[in-house]
């Protein structure tokens, strides 16, 4: 089996790692983190200057026709450098759906802002009810004239402070958890009755609650086939969850390296703790975790880019063992380290807090667990 990468995606991973150690060390990480938008406009806009933005979207759009193991090479720096720029809700997911939905004119309306770095757009899917059940949509879009009325509450809409763009999940038909009748609209986050909220994440990003109260939009607005939005919807969240398996990956080697090296350098009673056995066999699991995790994330990217109709499960699979592993490595990072290990002045305790969060989003090691079962019987 061949795991040689193409001399593009050689290319395209030997810049992205290359940026992260020029321009993107901890520190100025934490300063972007700490910034009103939370993220870096200028840094966004070298992103798109490097054509990091446009990789993921066909030519015909714009783009290079990138594809899973384009993804995999990106998100698995940007977890190495702790990157808060809102590749993952601007690109990945709300550009997710625009690749697969939209039509040619609502592409040429929204593509070239997103690739050129000059929108920004965000995926409002989950709602405080629905835990990680995609298809439980309480948001209703009620057909008025030749448009709709939508009215409901979205949660945790990574990026939804900063988009220009919002894409909307909306129940048109059905019961508040039928898979049928979802609708995907865009809409302009300044509509009337379009109410923001936002706020810092843990993990040094940006999310918003949004509230939608009348909101009217016209027949233009919606994306894809109408009632069918949900297999849309849920093809764009496993290329997401995908995405920040890589990310968890570099984050999990990258806790591990600075651990070993922590060791070898801190001093105990006249030796470096590196040199007691104890600590070398918890490091030594921890760099089985690491080889784990990247394996199968090898063996996900190998599926889902020859579109295998095992790769959901697949990346169920993976979601649950960097959720597992990412807990593991991340607690013993924070052991050896000792007191100083959750400090906010130390990066440990960011890599510690976004791998908490990546457990977290597009569902749980034991969702994952449950769901990957259901797919394979």
């Amino acid at each position: 089996m061949d795991f040689s990468f193409s001399e593009e995606q050689t290319m395209l991973g030997d810049s992205v790692a290359r940026f992260i150690d020029d321009n993107y060390d901890f520190e100025t990480r934490q300063s972007i983190a700490a910034s009103d938008a939370n993220f870096s406009p200028e840094m966004w806009q070298s992103f798109a200057e490097l054509g990091w933005t446009a990789v993921m979207f066909e030519e015909d759009d714009g783009g290079f026709g990138g594809g899973p193991v384009d993804l995999m090479l990106i998100m698995q720096q940007f977890g190495r450098g702790l990157v808060v720029e809102p590749f993952l809700a601007c690109i990945v997911l709300a550009g997710g759906i625009l690749r697969r939905a939209a039509s040619p004119a609502q592409k040429e309306q929204w593509l070239p802002g997103l690739i050129e770095g000059t929108t920004q757009a965000a995926l409002a899917f989950a709602e405080p009810q629905s835990r990680f059940n995609l298809a439980d949509i309480a948001t209703t879009a009620v057909a008025d004239g030749d448009g709709y009325v939508i009215n409901g509450n979205k949660t945790f809409v990574l990026n939804g402070g900063n988009a220009d763009l919002l894409i909307i999940p909306a129940r048109v038909a059905g019961a508040q958890t039928d898979p049928n009748g979802i609708t995907l609209f865009a809409i302009a986050s300044s509509s009337d009755g379009l109410h923001v909220s936002r706020y810092a994440t843990v993990d040094g990003a940006q999310a918003a609650e949004i509230s939608l109260k009348d909101v009217r939009v016209d027949a233009d607005s919606v994306l894809g086939e109408p009632l069918q939005g949900l297999p849309v919807l849920r093809s764009v969240i496993d290329e997401a969850t995908l995405g920040i398996c890589a990310e968890a990956v570099g984050i999990i080697r990258t806790m591990h390296d600075k651990t070993v090296e922590y060791s070898r350098n801190r001093v105990q009673f006249g030796v470096p703790i590196g040199s007691f056995q104890a600590l070398q066999h918890r490091m030594v699991e921890t760099l089985i975790a690491c080889e784990q995790c990247y394996s199968l994330l090898l063996r996900t990217v190998m599926l889902c880019a020859a579109g295998d109709e095992h790769s959901p499960a697949a990346i169920s699979a993976l979601k649950y063992q960097v959720g597992t592993a990412g807990e593991l490595v991340a607690k013993e990072a924070v052991q050896i380290h000792g007191g100083m290990g959750v400090s906010w002045e130390l990066d440990i305790a960011h890599y510690f807090k976004r791998m908490t969060a990546i457990d977290l989003t597009f569902g749980n090691a034991d969702h994952h667990l449950d769901r990957y079962v259901a797919l394979r019987n």
